[in-house]
């Protein structure tokens, strides 16, 4: 019998090694896999590369506790600065903390492309900038591009609305956001879901993330009773 499931967090976080490159799903704390950042600090990973939008803000949300624990190596993301990333700021500027900064379509693209099995491809965006310093440019029917590379993770951190023991995910709304891609881009995709329901209960076209992608389930909880994917997204 498939059943995905997990007891805890910390089982779901076990295996995970230093040195890993973890995607974490997530707009803002939309979506974000705040129980299972919290599960990989305890877990005690270091070295790691993280990718995802944004760097955190203030002191006390999971992710900036993971960089300020001086676990995390390099960050790729769209938004590093927002209003309150004293931790962020502090660490690149001690030099502790690299940055690798990619606008936020193309790191969408990078991710998704990983997961389709495209290992690179051609964007006008960020040519003729600082971004592209280093990277391959190619003129096509006269407009310049640059190569980007897929970002493949060793673990993905998703948020979803709904999952059954055989992994299948919907997301809400909002929600749905990096998630889908990053699940299909990392050799272990870890979900934390706000509701368990019952295999079938999720109707073959209302699968957002096939379970084909998804290793381990643990359960959160938040918010209502799920209900059927009319009012989920």
């Amino acid at each position: 019998m498939i059943d995905k499931r997990v007891k805890s967090i910390a089982e779901a976080m076990q295996g995970i090694k230093d040195g890993s490159t973890v995607m974490f799903g997530g707009f803002g704390a939309v979506g974000h896999p705040a129980h299972l950042i919290d599960g990989l600090i305890e877990q005690g990973a270091k070295d790691l590369t993280l990718v995802g939008n944004n760097a955190g803000s203030g002191r006390v949300e999971p992710l900036v506790r993971l960089l300020a624990a001086g676990r995390v190596r390099k960050i790729i993301c769209s938004f590093p600065r927002s209003a309150g990333s004293v931790v962020f700021d502090e660490l690149h500027k001690a030099g502790k903390l690299e940055l690798e900064l990619v606008p936020q379509g193309t790191l969408a693209e990078r991710i998704r492309a990983a997961g389709a099995g495209i290992p690179a491809f051609y964007t006008p965006t960020a040519y003729g900038t600082a971004l592209a310093e280093g990277k391959e440019v190619r003129e096509i029917n006269g407009r310049h591009y640059l190569l980007e590379h897929a970002i493949r993770a060793d673990v993905a951190l998703v948020e979803a609305y709904q999952a059954d023991r055989w992994g299948n995910l919907t997301y809400k709304l909002s929600g749905r956001n990096f998630n889908p891609i990053m699940a299909m881009a990392a050799s272990l995709t870890i979900v934390q879901s706000q509701h368990m329901v019952e295999l079938g209960d999720i109707g073959p076209e209302d699968v957002h993330t096939p379970g084909v992608f998804v290793q381990r389930v643990v359960h959160v909880p938040y918010g209502g009773p799920a209900s059927n994917l009319a009012t989920a997204g």
